[in-house]
């Protein structure tokens, strides 16, 4: 089952996280260069330094990335505390090398300045500017600490102090100009991006309230009539039953009913009607509406509460958020597509947490792609169409849009195969297929308590 087809806070806050696979590449381009810099030293240019210790802080990077590659699988990504303890080793291990050749006298100490422009272009404000900081304490204490550069003759190799100071102010001005103009030109795309995915969600509800008038607008066309109808009849009816005053009260309550009705209309049709029921739902009803398209696909899709409303309390009533609909839909669709005939989706809550999970039973993800589902563009093209789904060449995009738009939301997701543990319970003995679980924390997913209690009242006419 080839399923591969398929943030007024700091801004740096709510960016995506950082894939721990684009700092491995990097560290290790790091690394060739450390250890081309020292051989170049040793036995090139006979230079006579502490190469053994040199050798062994090289070879701490070395380990740390081997570690993190074997570890951790390689769809991971780094929180912003974990980037920035990433980060600080790399800037520490780089200034005790600089301490062991020469300190500011070693042409490489501008390298310092890399750590910061990192930080200001991935992590939070805070964090750059104690990297900042840090890289300034380094630059400065390398001004009077270091091993000295000493050719095999024994010469030690000194820049006049006049050099060295002005080597010192241009890191810290590197420091200071890089980490601030970084930080800008990051700061104004994720500005311009937000901006971009606020416009489209507002088109996009404009959208629908747009439809939602049209439609509207059709059915108090259509309903003109007979309303005109029923209150005419009603009012000849008032007229004709003056000496019974309970059936006359009766026809009057009928004609104030159609006049209601006719405001309503009117009022719904005029400004697209904000109704609450558009921007809440209990979770059930969610899921319904997120594998609406996919019913009548020729798979049975089946919905089970797996919680136990007994003791985890009365089902959530949950936001109508369009990235949740989407980011499901497409995890159905992915299931829906893959299965021979059966997609299950459960729903699980506790007081802190709400799980979907969703499961086929089909032949499951590729083993060699799972640690790397929910990248784009990650399947190389098959010698032959899949086939069950021979007209589709997906790349992951779908996963990938899916996964983004969840992790947005609050969600964390797991992608799995059905395990042995899975199929000794008698009722998902059939589930063999992929299995996603989505779990969000209850507050960003579910409507406040004083929200989700609330009536949505009578309908109010709109004062032109």
């Amino acid at each position: 089952m080839a399923h591969t087809h398929a943030p007024p806070q700091d801004f740096g806050s709510g960016r995506q996280s950082i894939p721990l696979r684009t700092l491995i590449m990097l560290r290790w381009w790091a690394v060739t260069g450390q250890l081309s810099a020292l051989l170049v030293a040793q036995y090139v240019l006979g230079l006579s330094l502490a190469f053994g210790m040199c050798y062994f802080f090289v070879g701490l990077s070395i380990i740390s990335n081997v570690t993190a590659y074997f570890i951790f699988p390689e769809n991971k990504r780094l929180s912003q505390r974990q980037t920035l303890l990433v980060v600080l080793f790399d800037m520490l291990q780089l200034g005790v090398l600089l301490y062991l050749t020469g300190g500011l006298n070693n042409p490489f100490s501008i390298l310092i300045v890399g750590p910061v422009t990192v930080s200001a272009s991935a992590l939070t404000a805070g964090s750059t500017i104690f990297l900042g900081g840090m890289a300034i304490l380094i630059t400065s204490a390398l001004t009077r600490f270091f091993m000295p550069l000493t050719t095999q003759t024994g010469e030690r190799l000194f820049i006049p102090d006049l050099f060295l100071f002005g080597n010192w102010v241009a890191i810290l001005i590197a420091v200071v100009f890089l980490g601030v103009y970084s930080r800008r030109i990051v700061s104004e795309m994720y500005a311009m991006s937000e901006a971009l995915q606020a416009t489209q969600m507002a088109l996009a509800r404009e959208q629908k309230l747009t439809d939602l008038g049209g439609v509207v607008a059709a059915a108090a066309h259509e309903l003109g009539t007979p309303l005109a109808t029923i209150k005419l009849t009603s009012a000849e009816l008032a007229e004709e039953l003056d000496d019974h005053p309970e059936l006359r009260d009766d026809a009057l309550l009928i004609r104030e009913q159609a006049d209601r009705c006719r405001d309503i209309l009117r009022s719904m049709g005029r400004a697209g009607k904000d109704d609450l029921h558009l921007r809440r739902a209990p979770l059930s009803a969610l899921l319904e509406e997120a594998a609406e398209p996919h019913l009548n696909r020729g798979k049975d899709i089946r919905f089970e509460i797996v919680a136990d409303i007994a003791h985890e309390g009365a089902q959530p009533t949950v936001l109508r958020r369009p990235e949740v609909i989407h980011g499901l839909r497409n995890l159905i669709q992915n299931a829906v597509d893959f299965s021979r005939n059966r997609v299950w989706i459960d729903s699980e809550w506790t007081d802190r947490t709400i799980t979907v999970r969703i499961m086929d039973d089909g032949r499951g993800y590729p083993q060699h792609f799972l640690g790397r589902i929910g990248e784009p563009f990650i399947r190389r093209r098959a010698p032959r169409p899949d086939p069950q789904r021979p007209e589709y060449e997906g790349m992951g995009l779908g996963l990938f849009i899916a996964k983004t738009l969840l992790e947005r939301s609050g969600a964390d997701l797991t992608f799995a195969n059905g395990s042995d543990d899975l199929r000794k319970k008698e009722t998902y003995a059939e589930r063999t297929g992929a299995f996603v679980e989505v779990s969000w924390p209850r507050s960003s997913l579910e409507t406040d308590d004083q929200r989700g209690r609330q009536s949505l009242g009578d309908n109010q006419l709109i004062q032109g």
